[in-house]
């Protein structure tokens, strides 16, 4: 299921960031200790009473312009294309501004669901100077505080009272979900025109719960793919031309829904920090994932051209090691015949269990050849490991004293894994526990 987005919009150093963290917590700690992921998110997951939202932080979108409330309006317009329920954040400390009010009266043209917040409430003294932003329009100001935490669980709260009910649409398990992303112009629209250039049989198109994404279902040699295409966009100004994490939001939304992520690069252009962010996302939803690398055919090449930019996209994505490399062109066609195979054999891993005798025996191998970590004389000892779920594979490996993981040794632990059983295209995640019993 598609999640809402709820968006946090307001003045420079009212808080915004501040508010973000403390909704999405921890949840981007599983990615965070991967060498080369990016770490300056602008979208997070946030759950509260049992509804899970993403939300996008405004405050961390550069729009490289100098006239503040210009900026301010454009992450307006941009929260109001994207979210489901947008939170206007102000500061009690500065009290109600022209912007604050120019921004409010924007987003009640908009029709959108609209949160009032005011942060750095930071005692009840403070209280007081919430009343005037009533002259908003925008209904009873939210007291919160960034600094303490006070506040935020009401806040939620309303969000929650507010997000839509979203629905996916119904597919068959056999059926393998594949989202495009990347960066605008890498040719994502053109990879799904040559991807569907040779089938007659068209299933269906269908307006896809992603904003301007289409859901295109087809068959390929008896299996039954959906092409999730995140390449529209309905805005053309400057502000989404300057704005690269603009594509973020987009692929955000496709990649939730998808089974198997194509990350689309373009050959001719090569790496960019952008590329790292989108890929970084597929990485957190604990998607399959295959680099797509387009427009090949206007590379300058030799017979080590290839093996040079896979070296790079390596290099680059040193959290996705696992993610096979198609090199392709969809203008002619050269090479894209080598894609569905490719998605088909990630998608299969990304689905794999394994028995668990299989699995402790690898284990008990890799123990064998390096054992676990001390520290000041106890050493790890790892009882058993059991598969515990699909989708991504995950792993929960009961031990000791889980405090004496260290990455180094879990990342150890995964190789030997991919050894013995490929996992091509998947991520991994490993989770140590307590043994029950161990009380030491």
């Amino acid at each position: 299921m598609a999640r809402a987005v709820v968006a946090i919009v307001g003045r420079p150093n009212v808080g915004k960031s501040t508010i973000f963290n403390r909704i999405i917590g921890d949840r981007l700690s599983i990615v965070e200790d991967k060498p080369g992921v990016t770490r300056d998110r602008i979208y997070g997951v946030g759950e509260w009473n049992g509804r899970s939202f993403s939300i996008i932080d405004t405050g961390g979108i550069e729009l490289n312009d100098e006239q503040i409330l210009k900026s301010i309006k454009a992450q307006a317009e941009l929260a109001i294309e994207e979210a489901d329920v947008i939170v206007l954040m102000c500061d009690a400390k500065s009290g109600l501004t022209q912007s604050d009010s120019e921004v409010a009266e924007m987003l009640y043209r908009s029709k959108k669901p609209i949160i009032l917040a005011v942060n750095k409430v930071d005692n009840m003294n403070r209280m007081d100077d919430t009343y005037e932003f009533y002259n908003l329009g925008l209904g009873d100001p939210i007291a919160v505080s960034g600094a303490h935490g006070s506040g935020v669980g009401d806040l939620l709260d309303v969000i929650v009272e507010k997000l839509p009910d979203t629905e996916d649409e119904q597919y068959d398990e056999d059926v393998i979900r594949v989202a495009l992303i990347g960066r605008p112009n890498v040719g994502k629209s053109s990879l799904v025109n040559a991807l569907l250039g040779e089938q007659r049989v068209i299933v269906s198109d269908v307006a896809g719960t992603t904003r301007d994404a289409i859901d295109t279902e087809f068959e390929r040699d008896g299996q039954r793919y959906v092409l999730i295409d995140t390449a529209g966009m309905r805005k053309r100004g400057k502000v989404y031309e300057n704005l690269e994490k603009y594509s973020v939001m987009r692929a955000m939304r496709a990649i939730e829904r998808a089974d198997v992520v194509a990350v689309v690069i373009n050959g001719e252009e090569g790496i960019i920090e952008q590329d790292k962010h989108i890929a970084g996302y597929a990485l957190e939803a604990g998607k399959a994932s295959i680099f797509v690398v387009n427009k090949w055919d206007v590379v300058e090449k030799d017979d080590k051209t290839m093996q040079h930019f896979e070296k790079s996209i390596r290099d680059h994505f040193l959290f996705m090691t696992y993610a096979p490399v198609v090199f392709l062109s969809a203008l002619t066609g050269q090479r894209v015949h080598k894609l569905l195979p490719v998605v088909n054999q990630a998608a299969e891993q990304h689905s794999r269990r394994i028995p668990t005798g299989l699995l402790n025996d690898v284990i008990s191998d890799a123990v064998a050849i390096n054992p676990p970590p001390t520290d000041k004389g106890r050493r790890m000892r790892i009882n058993y490991a059991t598969q515990v779920a699909v989708k991504p594979p995950t792993i929960v490996v009961f031990v000791n004293a889980p405090e004496l993981m260290h990455f180094s040794y879990e990342r150890y632990l995964e190789n030997k894994i991919r050894a013995a059983f490929d996992f091509e295209g998947t991520p991994i995640r490993i989770f140590t526990r307590r043994k029950s019993e161990d009380k030491e």
